[in-house]
């Protein structure tokens, strides 16, 4: 499934125990990656798996876990996040662990060659969104920004063609290439509010992660404001839209614009169908409480700012203009 869930977890968990298992294989993408990850916290430290929802709260290393990777987009099989929903309560938890981490990761092209080309962007964009959250945040070190520019170099140069010649081992390859430095990136300096309002989104409607992540990129960037665009501008220089030379504000607004027209090439909407007016509130509440304040994100916005990001989808489904976060 696109969203692991407790009891998926808790099944994972029984046949571990009742099959007397020495380590952990996790194979696809990182739906069931996460799931390998939560079922080796428990094995080693007991309990429910809500009760790690939160920040290195496990005491003991997992076991043993292979991480064999089957998308590029999430990252997983090298970081120390894990995404878990809720189902009673509706909400995705974020756990973010070291003693989560694979033993050993495995990443090969030639196991994409089937993903479907849907599948293959959204992925795609997932990584794209790591890599540019992980960036422009305000946690980096010369080693985050160094992943997340070669993240989006590699992102740029080779999704269009992995999306239309699936085939192509090249593409793929590099494209895994890509996930991976973007979820180097990520794990060590988080992610933003994009991430906040799509983990909320999927835990009360199931929406896929990388397909929300993709609706909601460059409108996140948008808001944030002149406060990115010097950040905006390496990547744009990165992803080869534009050359040192150019302002920061043009760059950035290309960047922006690109990602929209990749999004628009893809067949990716710019809404969230599935959203009602009446559960805003509620998610705004959940994409505060996870970002705030473990995000280091470029603007800080509180949950009634948030309310208008998670308006959005319904904004944009009627044709309006985004309400500004900032005058």
């Amino acid at each position: 499934k696109p969203n692991p869930t407790v009891t998926i977890v808790n099944q994972a968990k029984a046949m571990y125990d009742g099959e007397d298992c020495d380590y952990i294989i996790g194979i696809g993408g990182g739906s069931p990656i996460d799931v390998a990850k939560a079922v080796s916290i428990l094995a080693t430290n007991g309990g429910k798996i809500e009760d790690y929802n939160g920040l290195e709260l496990s005491e003991k290393p997992g076991q043993p876990l292979i991480a064999v990777n089957t998308t590029a987009g999430t990252g997983s099989e090298g970081t120390r996040a894990f995404v878990v929903t809720d189902e009673v309560r509706k909400s995705k938890m974020l756990m973010v662990d070291s003693n989560s981490l694979a033993y050993l990761a495995i990443n090969d092209p030639t196991m994409m060659v089937g993903m479907p080309p849907a599948l293959t962007a959204a992925t795609g964009m997932d990584a794209l969104t790591h890599a540019v959250e992980a960036y422009i945040g305000n946690s980096t070190t010369h080693g985050t920004r160094k992943d997340a520019l070669l993240a989006v170099k590699l992102i740029f140069e080779n999704i269009d063609t992995a999306y239309t010649n699936g085939s192509d081992i090249d593409a793929r390859r590099n494209m895994l290439h890509a996930s991976y430095y973007a979820g180097c990136a990520f794990t060590k300096s988080y992610v933003g509010y994009v991430h906040a309002v799509a983990h909320s989104l999927g835990g009360e409607y199931n929406v896929p992660h990388g397909y929300a992540n993709a609706v909601l990129l460059p409108y996140v960037l948008q808001e944030y404001g002149e406060s990115i665009h010097k950040k905006l501008s390496k990547l744009a220089v990165a992803a080869g839209i534009c050359t040192k030379e150019t302002p920061c504000e043009q760059a950035a607004n290309a960047f922006i614009d690109e990602i929209k027209s990749m999004k628009q090439r893809f067949g990716i909407g710019n809404t969230i169908p599935q959203i009602r007016e009446e559960d805003i509130p509620k998610l705004a509440h959940y994409a505060d409480k996870e970002a705030n304040p473990l995000y280091p994100v470029p603007v800080l916005m509180d949950a009634e700012e948030l309310v208008l990001l998670e308006s959005m989808a319904i904004s944009l489904l009627l044709n309006f203009l985004i309400v500004p976060f900032f005058k």
